[in-house]
């Protein structure tokens, strides 16, 4: 079953990269910020619960989802581009085994422990 979820996820950063594609941008600006949501994680800084909340905000795929939807329906293009980095992002994550936060720790995750 994991092999399956790593597939799926591959699937998924693949699409982030098509729709990325039909933007206005080079392709530097992907690289460039493809880890940019992982600054969220200095919500840490203030305890488990308040980067917990801070970084599933940022690793949330409906919130990205959200975001694009709201750039192209406004056609707001950097809407667009934050959308797609945050759901390209979620899926990279994902990928590696990095998923959504439990309050009681940076190490569990909705796909298990870290590290196990």
């Amino acid at each position: 079953m994991k092999t399956v979820l790593i597939l799926e996820e591959a699937a998924l950063f693949i699409l982030g990269i098509f729709f990325f594609n039909r933007l206005n941008y080079e392709w530097w600006w992907f690289l460039a910020l493809i880890l940019a949501p992982d600054l969220s994680m200095m919500g840490y800084a203030f305890g488990n619960k308040a980067g917990a909340f801070l970084y599933n905000v940022f690793h949330h795929k409906g919130i990205a989802l959200l975001i694009y939807a709201t750039g192209h329906y406004l056609s707001i293009e950097i809407l667009q581009l934050a959308g797609i980095i945050l759901f390209s992002h979620s899926a990279m994550d994902r990928i590696f085994g990095y998923g959504l936060k439990y309050e009681k720790g940076f190490k569990y995750t909705h796909l298990g422990e870290i590290g196990k």
